[in-house]
């Protein structure tokens, strides 16, 4: 493909997330040829994958194609690829499975990805939310922990594992502790013969003074008090500053835990540096 487009000047757009989505459909009636790239072939509605994460949706409720999405703009072109480099100088964009495309512009629009504040070791033991890969992997542990615990005959051991800790009070993270309490408390309390699933514990546990600090006070405060209704326990004040596979450690106190989620930080997308 060259740098030179038959219509006009091509503008390469670099992610078909919601940035990169309304950019294509507001260059639908540009004068340029408009190549989107992105390593899916959907587009993904980030807002409702804790309902995915817990049982609540199908992951295909949440993910609609960009081709039938954008198929009606017909100076538009779908690429399913994974851009590895940006080349200013040259025009270009680097792709893994082709020959690098051109530009005249280009917007970037990779979205964000997990942030461990320094510690990527935690990674592992406490996943994020930001894909349908994150999510399913999530409802797959959730479940798990309690069919773990309906076999388990030590009565700390199957505590450890009905205990679920969510890592940040952002809107992710309450959505995410709400939704595990009804889960718990609703849609599987019927379903066990052992354990009562009404006894698992949900934590969740905000560095900050209060929950949803990009809101209003009224709003955290609204959140609190919804998600205490739910008989989640919610910890304000309170960092993390150790994790490990069986245990975390929030404002000073040691807990074993089954399952840990965060939800704490975001932080840029690798493409950011490549700029």
């Amino acid at each position: 493909m060259s740098s030179t487009a038959a219509r006009g000047p091509r503008i390469v757009i670099v992610g078909a997330g919601f940035g990169g989505l309304f950019a294509a459909k507001a260059l639908a009636r540009a004068d340029a040829d408009v190549i989107i790239v992105d390593r899916h072939n959907y587009h993904l509605f980030q807002p409702l994958l804790y309902q995915v994460a817990t049982a609540g949706l199908p992951a295909s409720d949440i993910a609609w194609p960009i081709r039938s999405m954008l198929r009606r703009q017909r100076n538009t072109a779908v690429l399913m690829d994974t851009v590895t480099a940006i080349e200013l100088d040259a025009g270009r964009v680097r792709l893994r499975g082709r020959e690098p495309i051109g530009f005249d512009y280009l917007i970037v629009a990779t979205g964000a990805t997990h942030s461990y504040f320094g510690h990527e070791e935690w990674q592992e033991v406490a996943p994020g939310l930001k894909s349908i890969d994150d999510a399913t992997a999530i409802r797959r542990r959730i479940l798990t922990a309690f069919e773990r615990a309906e076999m388990e005959t030590d009565a700390d051991e199957r505590e450890r594992l009905l205990r679920f800790v969510i890592v940040g009070g952002g809107p992710t993270g309450v959505e995410l502790a709400g939704a595990i309490s009804e889960l718990a408390h609703y849609a599987l309390a019927r379903d066990f013969r052992t354990i009562d699933p009404r006894s698992a514990q949900i934590l969740l546990a905000e560095a900050g003074p209060r929950l949803l600090p990009a809101f209003s006070e009224a709003s955290s405060d609204y959140a609190r008090r919804a998600l205490e209704r739910l008989r989640v326990d919610v910890r304000t004040g309170s960092a993390v500053t150790e994790l490990a596979d069986d245990r975390i450690m929030i404002g000073g106190e040691t807990l074993r835990a089954g399952t840990v989620i965060w939800a704490a930080g975001v932080a840029a997308s690798p493409a950011a540096s490549w700029l």
